[in-house]
């Protein structure tokens, strides 16, 4: 009978992570955990001492600090895999999760859909002719080196990429190999594992190859396992159970769609969402269930596709990203920065990534160029963010990987205000408050189109004091809204004063606030 060693990859939620592996194990089975080495230290240990005494679980000999799209989630899979194969001897077959997964069948169903046929499952199709990336970089991804991430490190991500094109510094790929794109959520034997562990002690430069490729997950295993196993001992799908929104993100499972789960012809689901405790609850209590039938009918896909077609709105099967979930979430902190002046703010919040590593976004609903990762075509038009703008938030936390995120926002958005500061969220504001000059105003009415260069000095004259009133009201209007957590950041106010506000706003000490503040020209025309 088949032994499952479950490979976890997980960065938060330690109770979860707990809850996980002692459900997975109780059965039988085992698990290999990796805890992300950027993750919280205290959370790592909570996990380690509440399963020290599990003879089923084991954890990577090393950890890794994972980003998204780099080598290193394909080097944390690698460890827990190989500290896995160590310690389990009867483990049959290795299955890929993450923390957001859940079993929807039980472990008698699971296990007898391993032993009916002797293959893999892994998601493999041809990198360059099968049409799986849908958009974005295609055969740059292997073609040019990636030694920056695009999520972080964005400038130098593109900047890097575009010199290597000017250059002509493309490099060839592994002739032997052919280039396979897939899921990353797999389930391979036990030989077809150690098959790839032998691969990669004697092809050295294989691996860095793709090391240096962007988003390798999706890659090396796909590539690997049809280049090892013959075609007719592997199946060309996972056994997870996942889906995807029009705009490219994975749709989230709540509590009403307990029953559709457990129709799809798969094992386990992702992604379950942390908040639908209910349904947590009862796929934890299904995989030691004995003796249960299914009733397999994997009307997933279509039913998805039937109702977001027709934009049904509702809670039942309401699929699409922005239907899904409504809250930022109670665990993050939304971190407004407020000022007329763009340019003020761009450089504070510039200084307080450089000082701090927060992932800062700049005027994400008022700068149509505002520079944004790809999230499947929601960042495109300023009308469209301002529409689904909790979701667009909420993919900005996945995608840097964070609790804590920075913006900026003009205080003409009240509106906005008040919808992210009802949130869940922990969401402090900090206005700043400059000075305007007539020179300022004068081209802020050209910027906005309330002036152009040809217009006549006596219409300017006119028409700037109603520009300064308007500015001096939506000032107003911020703190008559009596925002909780509101701070003030002043041009006009000595260093200490302003240290004090920044201090409480990022939550940092007063030396570290007025280190970030130490920028003479920071308030500069």
């Amino acid at each position: 009978m088949a032994r499952i060693a479950f490979i976890l990859l997980c960065h938060k939620d330690p109770e979860g992570v707990i809850e996980q592996a002692r459900r997975l194990t109780a059965v039988g089975d085992y698990m290999a955990i990796h805890f992300d080495g950027r993750a919280a230290p205290g959370d790592y240990r909570r996990i380690r001492a509440a399963l020290k005494d599990n003879p089923n679980v084991v954890f990577a000999w090393k950890r890794a600090k994972c980003g998204w799209g780099e080598w290193s989630l394909v080097q944390a899979t690698l460890y827990a895999v190989q500290s896995a194969v160590a310690a389990f001897p009867k483990a049959t077959h290795f299955y890929m999760l993450s923390g957001d997964c859940m079993a929807i069948k039980t472990a008698e169903y699971v296990h007898d859909t391993l032993d009916r046929e002797e293959v893999d499952y892994i998601e493999s199709f041809d990198f360059f002719t099968s049409g799986w990336i849908k958009t974005g970089l295609r055969e740059e991804r292997l073609i040019y080196r990636h030694p920056f991430n695009e999520r972080s490190a964005r400038r130098l991500f593109y900047a890097t990429l575009a010199l290597q094109r000017r250059l002509g510094l493309t490099r060839a790929v592994p002739a032997d190999l052919r280039i396979m794109i897939g899921s990353q959520w797999w389930c391979l034997r036990r030989a077809t594992i150690e098959a790839i562990l032998a691969f990669c002690r004697a092809r050295p430069a294989v691996l860095r190859f793709f090391r240096g490729t962007w988003i390798p997950d999706e890659t090396f295993f796909q590539t690997l396992v049809p280049h090892l196993v013959p075609d007719g001992e592997i199946r060309r799908r996972p056994l997870t159970f996942l889906m995807f929104s029009d705009y490219g993100m994975p749709v989230t499972f709540y509590n009403d769609h307990y029953g559709l789960l457990l129709n799809q012809d798969y094992l386990f689901a992702r992604k379950i969402s942390p908040e639908a405790r209910q349904l947590k609850a009862r796929l934890g209590d299904l995989y030691a269930a004995r003796g249960m039938r299914f009733r397999v009918s994997d009307e997933g896909r279509p039913l998805y596709q039937f109702l977001t077609g027709r934009g049904r709105v509702g809670r039942r099967f309401a699929p699409r990203v922005w239907e899904t979930e409504s809250s930022l979430g109670r665990e993050r902190e939304l971190m407004i920065v407020i000022c007329k002046k763009w340019h003020v703010a761009k450089r504070l919040v510039e200084r307080i990534r450089g000082r701090t590593g927060l992932p800062v976004v700049e005027y994400l609903f008022d700068e149509a160029d505002c520079p944004l990762p790809d999230l499947g075509g929601l960042q495109g038009r300023l009308e469209k963010r301002s529409r689904h703008r909790r979701a667009l938030l909420r993919m900005l936390f996945d995608h840097h990987r964070s609790h804590r995120l920075v913006l900026c926002m003009d205080p003409s958005g009240i509106d906005l205000l008040h919808d992210f500061c009802s949130d869940r969220a922990r969401t402090p504001l900090l206005e700043i408050e400059c000075s305007f000059s007539e020179a300022y105003l004068a081209g802020h009415a050209r910027r906005v189109g309330l002036a152009t260069e040809a217009t006549p000095p006596e219409t300017l004259a006119q028409l700037l004091p109603a520009i300064r009133n308007d500015i001096l009201h939506e000032g107003d209007r911020i703190r008559d809204a009596g925002f909780a957590g509101l701070g003030r950041l002043r041009e006009a106010a000595g260093e200490a004063e302003n240290a004090a506000a920044l201090a409480e706003f990022l939550s940092v000490s007063h030396d570290e606030a007025q280190e970030i503040l130490s920028l003479p020209h920071l308030f500069l025309d």
